[in-house]
C-alpha cells in the first residue's frame, strides 16, 4: 500500500509558511479521518450467547452480533477470544458471489448480499471452525448460520451451535464431533452487509457527474477487512484460490483481480448481469478486489503481452487524464520483470482511480486501486510534482505485484519487508520510466532524512516486531508508519549498495523463485542474499548478511559516526535527538551496528571500510595537509549520520564557500541535515549548524536548499511566536534573494519553466521562501497572478507548478474576498490535484475566524471528503494562527472523534503529530499530559505511539529552546545584515 496523504513538492515547500515540520512534508501513513459507524448494526439488542440451535428449522436472517456470555474479561483460553487463528484448518479455495445494490433500500441503507463456499483442510483434530466475519448478517440455514459438509462422502459434521464474536471478529461454528486430520470440508453461508461509505471492506464511493450523483461499489481489504465482505480466514499466511462472481446492474462494469471467465450474461432478474471471473492464483485475502462502476478505460498491451488498462470516471478518461499512467505502466512492468528475473504473474494489470479511497494506493493483485491524485494526470492543470507522484506510486504498487503478492510475509510484524522494499524500488522503477529526472537521489530527502527524525526518538521502535506483539487490527494499523515504509526503504537501499545492485538482484530473484505463491519472513531473504554472496569472490563482507542486517532491523534507531581527523579515530553511538531521554527498549546488540563506511578525501573517493565495533582507528580518516578534509557517507547510502572534529567542519565550510562543486550535491544536503540534527542533540553547537547554511547564498541546486528549508522549519516551529522570528526571516530573505533572481532570469520573468525536475522544484522553493520571508518582488508577483485569476476565473494564468505556493501566499496576504474566491474554486474543481492545492492553501489564511470556519467544514463530508478531513485539519494546525484552534478542537472533541470514527483509523497518529509540532513550553507539556490522562478510558488507537512520541518531542523542544534561543537570536541578527 502506498504512503497515504501525498503532499506535492510545491505544497511541501509551503511548510515554511505553514510551519510544517521536516517530517511532515510527506506523510507516511495511509489516512482515513472518519470511519462511519456501522449503520447496519443489529436491529435488536444483543442477547448474551445468542446462538442458533437445531430446534430452529425455518430459514431466517440473524442480525445479532454477540460476544461470549456475560464475559467482562474474555477467557483467553478460548480460541475465539484470541485474535490469531489456530492452525488446525487451512483454506484451499473460495467460491464467492456478491451483489451490491447501488441505490438505497427502504431504510435508506446501501447494502450488498452474498453467498460463499470455503473449502478447507483439517491439519489437527478440532471441533471448532473459527473464521473471520465482521459486520455481516447471516441467513439461517437448517437452524444455523452455515452449513458444513465433508468432501469424501462421509457423514457431514453435525453443528451444535454458531455464534458471532464481535471483539475478535469471528464467526464460530461449534461442532458436535471432531473434524478429522487430512480430510477436506466445505462450509456454505448466505449473508448481507452494508455497502457503507467507511472506506473499508466492500464499500461505496460517490462522485458527481454533472448534477447526477454516481455510486461505485469498491473494496479496500488491507489489513483486516476482507472479513467485512465475506467470511474468510483473513490472515496473510492463509492463502487460497478465489472464484469471484459479481451480480451487477447491466449498464455497469464489474472488475476483479482476474479477467472474466466468460462475457457477462443476464441474471435471472431484469436489469442485472452476472460476471464470473477466472480463478485467482494462490493468494492472501487482503489482496482481493472487486469493483462495480460506470468507469471507462484506456488500454494498451505491454511488451510482455500483459493487458494494461487505466480506469477512471468517464470524464477523466475522455479528457486524457489516464494517458500518462498508461504510458509508464508498460515500461515499469517490464523493468520489474527484468529486475526480479521473474515474469509478471498475471495476464492483465488494471489500475483504477477512485473518488473516495483511504490509502495512497493499494496493490491488489491485478487490480490496483488509487486515489485519483495518485493515478490521474492532466498536463494542462497538474504540476510536475503531481506527475512524479503518479509515476512513483505506480512503481510502488507494481513492485508489490511480485514482492508482497507473489511472495507474501507470513504475518504483519514483517510488514516493513513488504512496504520498505516497495518504497525503495519505486525509485528504481520510476527512474526507468523517467530516466532524465534523477529520481533515485530523492529517496534521501523523501525517506532517509524524514524517517531519521522519528527514529532518533527514544520512543521509536525496531523495523521487525515480535509476532506476539501484533494481534489486533489496531496494532496492525499502527505498523503502517514512517518507520515501516521509509526506514525499511533506507536500510534495504544500504544493503543493495554494499552488496552492489547486481548481487542484490541475484539474491532477490532466487528468493522469489523459491517462495512464489507462498509466505516468508525476512530471514528467508537474508539466506538467499547470502547464497548470492557465497557464489562469487568480488564482494567480501565482514559478517553474514543476516548478522549485519539484524542489527539494523531488530533494534531501533541508528548510529552517529564520529571522526577525529587529527588522529584517524572513528566511533559509533546510538543517536538520540535528546541524549538524556530514557531508552527503555532493550537491544540484544547493545545499540551497536556493523556500519558500511564510504568516504571522500578532498573530493576523491576512498576505499570502503566496515566499522564493526564501538571504536576503531584508521589512517584513511586522518588528515595531514592544512586544507585537507574528509567527508563520510558518500551519496548518503548509509543509514547513519556523521560528526567531525571542529577543524574538519571548518574545512568543509571553507570548501563550500570557495568551490561547492567539489562536494557532491547529495552530500551538500547531508552536511546541512546532519549538522542540524547533531545540534538538536547537543553534539555540535547550533551556530555550527547555522554556519553550514551560509554557502546557500551561492547554491542553486534543489537538494541542499530543501535540506536547509526542512531543517530550518524546526526553528520556525520553535520561534515563530517569539522575537527570534524577525531576524530569522531577514536572514532567509537575504539568502534566498539570489536564488529568486536566478529563477526569475532562467524563466524569463516566470513565463517559462526550467528544464529539469529538480530545477522546477527549486523554482517553487525560491518563490515560497522569498514570499514567506517578505521579499517585496515576490509578494507582488503572487498578488498580481492571483488577482488576474480572480478577474477572469475561467482562465487560470498561474502555471500548475506554481499554484500551491501562489495560492497559499496570496490567501495569506489577502482577506475574506481572496479566501471566498479560492473556496468557490475548490468547490467547482473537477480535477482532484487542483482541488488538493486549493484545499491546502485555504489553510494559509491569517484570519482566525476564517480558519475557525474552515475547521468546522472539515467534519461536513458535503464540504470536505472524509478521506481528506485529517489532512485538512493538519494543514490548519500547521499554520501558526490555526494551531491553537485545532488543539482546542481536538481536546474538546477527542472522545467523540474516537468513538464516532473508529480507534483503528490511521488518521489519529497524524492528527496528534500535526497539532503538537510547535509544543515547546511547560504549559503545553502540561496540557498534553492532561489530555493523555483525561482520555485514558477512551483510548488513542493507532495514535497511541504518536502520543508518546509527542510527549517526548515536547520535552526535547522545551530543553532545546531554553538552551538555544539566545545564541540563535544573536546568530540570525548578526548574519541578516
Amino acid at each position: 500500500m502506498a504512503k497515504g496523504f501525498y503532499i506535492s513538492k510545491s505544497l511541501g515547500i509551503l511548510g515554511l509558511l505553514l510551519g510544517v515540520a521536516a517530517l511532515g512534508t510527506i506523510v507516511a501513513l495511509s489516512v482515513v479521518y472518519a470511519q462511519e459507524k456501522n449503520k447496519n448494526a443489529e436491529s435488536a439488542p444483543a442477547a448474551p450467547m445468542a446462538t442458533s440451535t437445531a430446534a430452529t428449522t425455518a430459514t431466517t436472517t440473524t442480525t445479532t452480533t454477540t460476544t461470549e456470555a456475560g464475559a467482562t474479561t474474555p477467557d483467553q483460553s478460548k480460541p475465539w477470544n484470541q485474535y490469531r487463528l489456530p492452525d488446525s484448518l487451512i483454506p484451499d479455495s473460495y467460491q464467492v458471489t456478491l451483489r451490491p445494490y447501488l441505490s438505497p433500500n427502504s431504510e435508506g441503507l446501501y447494502i450488498f448480499t452474498g453467498n460463499s463456499t470455503v473449502r478447507f483442510a483439517c491439519t489437527s483434530a478440532t471441533n471448532l471452525i473459527l473464521i473471520h466475519s465482521k459486520k455481516l448478517n447471516y441467513t439461517m440455514q437448517q437452524g444455523h448460520r452455515v452449513l458444513v459438509r465433508a468432501l469424501d462422502g462421509s457423514q457431514n459434521p453435525a453443528i451444535e451451535r454458531t455464534e458471532l464474536v464481535e471483539r475478535t471478529e469471528y464467526l464460530v461454528v461449534h461442532l458436535k464431533d471432531q473434524l478429522e486430520v487430512g480430510k477436506q470440508y466445505e462450509m456454505d453461508s448466505m449473508f448481507h452487509g452494508e455497502l457503507a461509505d467507511d472506506l473499508a471492506g466492500f464499500y461505496r464511493s460517490e462522485y458527481m457527474d454533472g448534477d447526477v450523483k454516481k455510486v461505485v461499489a469498491t473494496t479496500q481489504m488491507q489489513a483486516a477487512d476482507a472479513r467485512k465482505s465475506f467470511p474468510c480466514f483473513d490472515e496473510p499466511a492463509m492463502k487460497a484460490t478465489f472464484n469471484i462472481t459479481i451480480i451487477h446492474p447491466e449498464d455497469y462494469v464489474a472488475l476483479s483481480n482476474m479477467l472474466p471467465r466468460v462475457p457477462s450474461y443476464p441474471f435471472n432478474e431484469a436489469g442485472w448481469n452476472v460476471t464470473e471471473f477466472n480463478t485467482t492464483p494462490r493468494m492472501s485475502t487482503y489482496l482481493l478486489a472487486y469493483i462495480v462502476s460506470e468507469f471507462k478505460n484506456v488500454e494498451a498491451q505491454s511488451p510482455n503481452d500483459v493487458q494494461i488498462r487505466i480506469w477512471a470516471r468517464p470524464s477523466a478518461i475522455s479528457e486524457g487524464h489516464g494517458d500518462y499512467a498508461l504510458s509508464v505502466t508498460g515500461p515499469i512492468l517490464s523493468f520489474f520483470a527484468n529486475h526480479y528475473d521473474t515474469p509478471y504473474p498475471l495476464e492483465k494489470s488494471d489500475q483504477i482511480g477512485l473518488p473516495d479511497f483511504n490509502a495512497g494506493a493499494m496493490e491488489n493483485w491485478g487490480l490496483v486501486t488509487y486515489r485519483e491524485n495518485a493515478l490521474l494526470f492532466d498536463p494542462l492543470s497538474s504540476s510536475i510534482g503531481n506527475k512524479e507522484r503518479v509515476v512513483t506510486v505506480i512503481a510502488h504498487e507494481l513492485a508489490h505485484q511480485w514482492f508482497g503478492n507473489l511472495v507474501t510475509v507470513g504475518w504483519w510484524n514483517d510488514l516493513w519487508l513488504n512496504e520498505g522494499f516497495a518504497s525503495y524500488v519505486e525509485y528504481l522503477g520510476a527512474d526507468f520510466a523517467e530516466p532524465t529526472w534523477n529520481l533515485k537521489d530523492l529517496i534521501v530527502l523523501n525517506d532517509v532524512y524524514r524517517v531519521m527524525a522519528m527514529d532518533a526518538l527514544a520512543s521509536s521502535h525496531p523495523l521487525s516486531t515480535p509476532a506476539a506483539e501484533v494481534n489486533t487490527p489496531a496494532q496492525i494499523s499502527e505498523l503502517f508508519d514512517t518507520i515501516t515504509y521509509s526506514k525499511g526503504a533506507s536500510v534495504l537501499r544500504m544493503l543493495s549498495s554494499f552488496l552492489t545492485e547486481n548481487l542484490f538482484k541475484k539474491g532477490l530473484a532466487s528468493y522469489l523463485q523459491a517462495f512464489k505463491y507462498n509466505n516468508t519472513g525476512y530471514l528467508d531473504l537474508w539466506n538467499h542474499l547470502q547464497m548470492a554472496v557465497d557464489s562469487q569472490k568480488e564482494i567480501v563482507l565482514p559478517e553474514t548478511v543476516g548478522t549485519i542486517m539484524d542489527r539494523w532491523i531488530l533494534q531501533m534507531g541508528f548510529p552517529v559516526i564520529t571522526v577525529d581527523t587529527a588522529t584517524g579515530d572513528i566511533s559509533q553511538q546510538h543517536f538520540l535527538l535528546d541524549p538524556e531521554s530514557n531508552v527503555t527498549r532493550p537491544s540484544d546488540f547493545n545499540y551497536q551496528w556493523i556500519v558500511p563506511i564510504t568516504s571522500l578525501r578532498n573530493g576523491v573517493e576512498q576505499s570502503s571500510y566496515w566499522l564493526q565495533k564501538e571504536k576503531a582507528q584508521d589512517q584513511m580518516f586522518k588528515t595531514s595537509a592544512l586544507n585537507e578534509w574528509i567527508l563520510l557517507n558518500l551519496n548518503v547510502t548509509g543509514y547513519y549520520q556523521v560528526n567531525y572534529d571542529d577543524d574538519n567542519w571548518k574545512k568543509i565550510q571553507a570548501q563550500l564557500q570557495t568551490d561547492l562543486s567539489a562536494i557532491p550535491v547529495i552530500n551538500r544536503a547531508q552536511i546541512i541535515n546532519d549538522a542540524f540534527n547533531l545540534a538538536s542533540a547537543g553534539r555540535v553547537s547550533v551556530t555550527l549548524a547555522l554556519d553550514n547554511t551560509l554557502f546557500l547564498f551561492e547554491e542553486r541546486e534543489y537538494m541542499p536548499w530543501e535540506a536547509a528549508l526542512s531543517s530550518l522549519n524546526y526553528f520556525k516551529l520553535m520561534f515563530d511566536r517569539s522575537e527570534v522570528y524577525g531576524p530569522m526571516k531577514n536572514y532567509l530573505k537575504k539568502q534566498v534573494t539570489p536564488l529568486f533572481s536566478y529563477f526569475q532570469n532562467l524563466t524569463a520573468n516566470w513565463t517559462q519553466r526550467p528544464n529539469t525536475l529538480t530545477e522546477q522544484y527549486n523554482e517553487v522553493n525560491a518563490i515560497s521562501t522569498a514570499c514567506s520571508n517578505g521579499l517585496t518582488e515576490c509578494k507582488s508577483l503572487v498578488t498580481s497572478l492571483f488577482e488576474k485569476w480572480m478577474s477572469n476565473p475561467s482562465h487560470n494564468p498561474i502555471h500548475p507548478n506554481l499554484r500551491s505556493t501562489v495560492y497559499c501566499n496570496a490567501i495569506a496576504q489577502g482577506g475574506e474576498v481572496e479566501w471566498n474566491f479560492a473556496w468557490e474554486q475548490f468547490r467547482k474543481a473537477t480535477l482532484v490535484n487542483e482541488a488538493d492545492k486549493l484545499r491546502s492553501a485555504l489553510a494559509c489564511s491569517n484570519q482566525v475566524w476564517i480558519l475557525n470556519r474552515y475547521l468546522s467544514y472539515t467534519l461536513n463530508p458535503d464540504y470536505i471528503r472524509k478521506q481528506d478531513a485529517t489532512s485538512t485539519i493538519n494543514s490548519i494546525a500547521s499554520n501558526v494562527v490555526g494551531q491553537t484552534l485545532v488543539w482546542d478542537f481536538v481536546q474538546s472533541n477527542w472522545k467523540k472523534l474516537y468513538e464516532d470514527y473508529g480507534g483503528g483509523s490511521f488518521s489519529f497518529a497524524n492528527l496528534i503529530q500535526a497539532v503538537t509540532r510547535r509544543f515547546s513550553t511547560e504549559y503545553e507539556l502540561q496540557q498534553l499530559e492532561k489530555f493523555k490522562m483525561d482520555n485514558m478510558d477512551t483510548g488513542f488507537g493507532s495514535g497511541t505511539r504518536a502520543l508518546e512520541q509527542a510527549l517526548e518531542k515536547t520535552r526535547a523542544n522545551i530543553k532545546w529552546v531554553k538552551e538555544n534561543k539566545e545564541p540563535v537570536l544573536k546568530w540570525f541578527t548578526n548574519n541578516s545584515q
